[in-house]
């Protein structure tokens, strides 16, 4: 709150978003954006390639996973 213009309530929402998508697990951080590159109008097959490409590049790096992996988080199996 001293550093920008954020009220007590706005301040404590994005700590908590902040908090919150730090710590995403890897599956559901594949869910979420499956399901919004998906509301864009996405492929999987471009959704997985995108998906793969920003794994690595997540705070805490994910372990490299194949297209295959992540149509099992995605759809089970």
């Amino acid at each position: 709150m001293r550093t920008t213009s954020l009220g007590p309530g706005e301040a404590a929402r994005v700590v908590a978003d902040v908090l919150s998508y730090f710590g995403e697990t890897a599956e559901a951080f594949v869910r979420r954006r499956h399901a919004e590159m998906r509301a864009r109008g996405l492929g999987n097959d471009e959704i997985f390639r995108r998906v793969a490409a920003e794994l690595p590049a997540r705070r805490v790096a994910a372990p490299e996973l194949s297209q295959r992996q992540l149509r099992r988080i995605i759809y089970g199996g």
